[in-house]
């Protein structure tokens, strides 16, 4: 989702999402009078209240001023060696959900090649070996004693939330669900341009052949109208066209079947059409306030001829495949640890290195492990971290929007080939 979720047309969640109660509820017959009915007043779900805190200060910097540095590294926005992270790492639940994570992602991390260019495989040998063994009860003192910290850019960080939905499903269409949750069809074909030319080089297109040509894939609209039908691609079926659409945004879920069991499902590719988030859309039009999650779903609910159309403006779709391991999987190829994991942007954070967070609210504070990335993870120092599924899940997510500091951990020894000081 790319990360597990929509790693690819990724949006963060900003606020809880709304729960529809459609059903009526009896009132109970008054003494001599006739039963009655009225409807239920929906539920909707609160998004979490935060607490505060207060951040620790980014490290000052000189900002780079060389016209011609690249700005889309690590190396381009400028590294600085930060303090001594002893004092810094909090005890507790979200370094023993760290380490968990970081023992998952090394067999990965000193094999793979380091976009950031800020370390290299054999950079994590110690730490591995060590977090192999080392006692979850002292987690903290595990990153302290194998790792430094240094600030990348600005070290300004804006951290969000997402998490596995969990939609009513079915494997098969029966009444009651028949939104078709589609398979990466087969003509759906990725290109490297870089094969074409060197100028494209690290960029790439996705599309179909027709005829002689090669042109861009069904869109939302075409394909919700019905495109794919007929050629077996359906590999489940949603009850709700607008839970499936934010399961989409997230790029993985679990579907409650009839029976009582559950199907999880992740990303298996995407339309190659531009992502568009909609509550930016609907807020520039007016029709929304906040611009929230709750907000969208809402008005989504209430005019479902023109959320139909507001959500077919999104042109990106999303196919799935069925999980059965471990899971979610994140762009790291290893499965993400509910919170343990952020998503991070790989040009500028080493996937699998550790982040210390500290954000004007409380509950993502500490460490994390960069194990997933997103569409909409750009930045220095944007992150976006993973609570996990269910309703807990699901507010905390629906509602994060911290600001603050943060530092990424590299291996001991390892800043000292970068060049600021």
């Amino acid at each position: 989702m790319p990360r597990f979720r929509l790693r690819t047309s990724g949006l963060c969640l900003l606020s809880a999402l709304l729960l529809s109660a459609c059903a009526g509820g009896m009132i109970p017959p008054s003494a001599g009078g006739p039963a009655t009915t009225r409807p239920r007043t929906p539920a909707i779900e609160v998004a979490r209240q935060p607490v505060p805190s207060t951040p620790r200060p980014s490290l000052p910097v000189t900002a780079p001023t060389d016209a011609t540095i690249d700005v889309t590294t690590a190396a381009g926005v400028g590294v600085t060696r930060g303090p001594d992270i002893g004092s810094l790492i909090p005890s507790g639940e979200r370094s023993r959900l760290a380490l968990t994570a970081f023992r998952i992602s090394c067999p990965t991390l000193m094999r793979r090649t380091d976009q950031s260019g800020l370390t290299r495989g054999a950079d994590w040998n110690n730490a591995c070996a060590a977090a192999s063994s080392w006692p979850e009860a002292s987690a903290s003192e595990f990153f302290s004693r194998y790792f430094e910290a240094v600030q990348v850019g600005d070290g300004k960080a804006f951290v969000t939330g997402y998490y596995e939905p969990e939609i009513k499903g079915a494997r098969t269409r029966q009444p009651g669900y028949d939104v078709p949750i589609y398979r990466r069809p087969t003509d759906l074909i990725d290109v490297d341009l870089g094969q074409f030319s060197d100028s494209l080089k690290g960029r790439s297109i996705r599309g179909k052949v027709q005829g002689a040509k090669f042109i861009p894939y069904d869109e939302r609209s075409q394909i919700v109208a019905g495109s794919l039908d007929g050629r077996g691609l359906e590999l489940a079926w949603a009850a709700d066209p607008i839970e499936f659409f934010f399961l989409q945004v997230q790029g993985s879920g679990r579907l409650n079947l009839p029976d009582g069991s559950v199907m999880r499902i992740g990303y298996d590719g995407q339309n190659g059409r531009d992502y568009t988030g909609i509550g930016k859309l609907m807020k520039d039009r007016g029709l929304i306030q906040a611009g929230s999650m709750q907000d969208i779903m809402q008005y989504l609910r209430a005019h479902p001829v023109e959320g139909a159309a507001i959500m077919n403006e999104n042109r990106s779709f999303v196919f799935f495949r069925e999980l059965t391991g471990a899971g979610p999987i994140g762009a790291l190829g290893v499965p993400v640890t509910a919170e343990g994991t952020v998503a991070a942007d790989p040009k500028f954070i080493p996937l699998g290195a550790p982040v210390l967070l500290s954000l004007d609210r409380s509950e993502p504070n500490g460490i994390w492990i960069a194990q997933d990335t997103g569409g909409a993870i750009k930045g220095a120092n944007r992150f976006d971290s993973f609570w996990g599924a269910g309703e807990r899940a699901r507010s905390i997510a629906g509602g994060m929007s911290g600001r603050g500091s943060a530092l990424i951990l590299l291996p001991i020894g390892s800043a000292a080939r970068l060049s600021r000081p």
